[in-house]
């Protein structure tokens, strides 16, 4: 049963405006107040990027976008919503009463998330009359791409409610993370408190300057990080000792006088200048959309890069991505009902982002291979050969492929695929997919492949059943009648 159809954001800054953007792309409307004059455009940007950065992210189909409603008043943009999210700025009067004022117009029933970054729920529900329904909920900027939400109950917080946001924030792609008890700052904010303090000092003395500060995180333990996080990154440099060995030999250390944790830094007006100052120099004259837009990439590339990991199986934020997406292929990729067979079948719709081309400026030749296999599996799909089909122990098993490059594909452009089935028995699927540019049509790639029907746990090839074909034989009949697409046939080498 889906938790939350419908959403409010009392808050459309960065992070109001993200956690809008990601219940949109869920498919989820917003109703949305914020007093800024200016919150429809500031959303409408952050939502520009989300949309850019799920263009990037995944090919599985997303339903309908989420409709923003902006609204005049609290008590209107909660009306009768599920989930209502409180992003207003970090100061416990103000979000406490915007919260008691929720509280009040809200269904009895709708869960109240904060997303502040280290106030106690305890605090921010003191004065709530339904007290049982509101709990943390601090995410992660872009929140529309980092999955992590930490979920804090307060002193009156029922654990029913924890577990129906934890549940809910799963069915929009993110990784519910309880938090046994309630402290200021909660995990992540005190982690990153602690290194951030350390990282002003290391500054104020002239140890290094910001982007020193940045390259040493971004090209030795932010790396680590990201994959294996803390614990499990120095279970490995225990060897194979492990992690007790690596604590008895580098846990004295910690008594030695190498930080400045306890301590904390005058931020005076010399210290904000010089920090902003190398902060200006770094950024190299780029603005705060065009870092966002490169940061959403690097994500990307990130998730997509753990999506591989642990032997195709996914591992930690990759992990989670294939999982989404294996939900979202359940409730949307079935287009049997809405295909067109009197012509090739059209199955994908993208852009090229910019982590799928290469130094010469265009779609490097695997993504090209990508697609053509993102087409096949959408023909799967369309057949009945979904993930449950194959998870029972048959699949199709793609054998032989001729790729033929006709044009460049450049970063940015929006594509097409097309798919003509050229020959079908009860165990092969001939046919033949191009690439097309969906500005003017053109063909800029084709391949010509070969699937053949398996017993997966057998190793051998087997009749595809009835079901299946039943599916597929009305494809192939009438793409017989269609001519041959130019260039079927065709080997490596042949003259046009």
């Amino acid at each position: 049963m889906t938790i939350i159809t419908k959403a409010a954001c009392i808050g459309g800054g960065v992070i109001g405006g993200a956690w809008a953007a990601r219940f949109a792309l869920a498919g989820i409307d917003v109703n949305i107040f914020d007093p800024h004059p200016e919150a429809e455009r500031i959303i409408g940007e952050v939502m520009a990027n989300a949309e850019r950065a799920y263009g990037m992210l995944t090919m599985a189909p997303l339903p309908p976008r989420g409709k923003f409603t902006f609204c005049k008043s609290i008590e209107d943009a909660v009306e009768d919503v599920d989930w209502i999210q409180e992003s207003v700025p970090e100061r416990l009067p103000l979000k406490r009463g915007v919260i008691t004022e929720i509280d009040a117009a809200a269904r009895p029933d709708a869960l109240i998330g904060s997303s502040t970054s280290g106030l106690l729920p305890s605090d921010l529900q003191a004065e709530m009359k339904h007290p049982e329904r509101m709990f943390v909920a601090h995410p992660y900027n872009p929140v529309y791409l980092l999955p992590l939400v930490e979920l804090v109950g307060g002193k009156k917080t029922s654990p029913e409610t924890i577990r129906r946001a934890e549940a809910a924030v799963a069915e929009i792609g993110m990784k519910g993370v309880v938090i046994a008890k309630e402290i200021e700052a909660f995990v992540g904010d005190r982690l990153l408190e602690a290194l951030w303090r350390e990282a002003l000092w290391l500054i104020q003395d002239d140890i290094c300057d910001t982007e020193t500060l940045d390259d040493v995180m971004r090209y030795s333990f932010g790396m680590r990080w990201a994959q294996m996080g803390l614990f499990e990154t120095y279970r490995i440099a225990g060897g194979e000792a492990g992690m007790r060995h690596f604590l008895a030999q580098f846990g004295p250390c910690l008594k030695w006088p190498w930080t400045k944790f306890t301590d904390v830094v005058d931020l005076d007006d010399a210290l904000v200048e010089k920090i902003g100052a190398q902060s200006d120099a770094q950024a190299a004259g780029r603005s705060v959309r065009e870092l966002e837009r490169i940061r959403d990439e690097n994500l990307v590339g990130i998730m997509h890069a753990l999506k591989a990991g642990d032997g195709g199986k996914g591992w930690g934020a990759g992990k989670l991505l294939a999982d989404f997406e294996k939900r979202l292929w359940a409730k949307g990729g079935d287009q049997s009902k809405t295909y067109d067979a009197s012509r090739p079948l059209r199955l994908v719709d993208t852009k090229v982002n910019a982590a799928w081309v290469d130094y010469n400026g265009h779609m490097t030749e695997h993504r090209y291979l990508q697609l053509f296999g993102d087409t096949s599996d959408a023909l799967l799909r369309l057949i009945g050969v979904d993930f449950a089909y194959v998870q029972a122990g048959h699949s199709y098993y793609t054998v032989e492929t001729h790729i033929r490059h006709l044009g460049e594909a450049k970063p940015g452009q929006a594509l097409y695929t097309t798919l003509q089935l050229l020959r079908v028995d009860e165990k092969r699927i001939h046919f033949f997919t191009s690439i097309h540019d969906a500005a003017s049509g053109d063909v800029i790639a084709t391949a010509e492949q070969m699937m053949l029907h398996v017993d997966a746990k057998a190793g051998k090839s087997v009749p595809a059943p009835a079901e299946v074909m039943a599916k597929l034989t009305p494809i192939a009949e009438a793409h017989a009648k269609l001519p041959p697409p130019e260039g079927a046939g065709r080997h490596v080498g042949q003259r046009r």
